[in-house]
């Protein structure tokens, strides 16, 4: 059986500033509920620049089973039912499989960065990372100095901070800069 890819749901939705507490308010509520889905991996939020009201939620998943297990779910369902008067675009989703989506402009019409712009991007968060997270697992974990594990747990680590700490506020910070030719 062939090995599954990670997936990941992009959710946009867009309603007025002054909704953003109510808006606050209701995902306090689904991402608990979306956290205890099977598959799920973790989330991450990226709450619109001040005085807009483009919000964008993004769910990691293991499986696309377990990814559509949620969107399917009746009780996202009712919690969508309640939100939806709000949101002036709809429920709009997208489903990658891979780490493009960190580049991914969030309007149609937006081209995607130029890729050495992406390579920058990239090389400015891997490498501090994979030096950063060596030294401190060095000497947190001096007994595993050389082993497997411990190049293991540095990757993982640096995985882990690369793709739910630092690439979503990069891209986000250096959105402006992505976006121009």
């Amino acid at each position: 059986m062939a090995q599954q890819k990670h997936v990941t749901l992009v959710i946009s939705h867009v309603l007025r500033p002054e909704d953003g507490d109510i808006y606050e308010a209701w995902l306090s509520r689904i991402m608990p509920v979306a956290a205890a889905s099977p598959g799920h991996l973790g989330a991450s939020v990226i709450r619109p620049v001040h005085g807009q009201g483009n919000w964008n939620v993004i769910i990691r998943f293991d499986s696309l089973e377990h990814l559509y297990g949620w969107t399917q779910s009746e009780v996202r369902k009712q919690l969508m039912v309640e939100i939806t008067p709000l949101l002036s675009e709809g429920d709009r989703t997208e489903v990658h499989t891979e780490s493009a989506f960190w580049f991914t402009p969030a309007e149609p019409h937006v081209r995607q960065p130029a890729r050495w712009k992406q390579f920058l991007i990239t090389l400015m968060v891997i490498f501090p990372s994979t030096n950063l997270v060596p030294a401190v697992t060095g000497a947190l974990l001096p007994m595993l100095k050389g082993s497997l594990l411990l190049h293991l747990i540095n990757d993982a680590c640096v995985v882990a901070l690369v793709v739910w700490l630092w690439m979503p506020i990069v891209t986000q910070i250096f959105a402006g800069w992505l976006k121009k030719a």
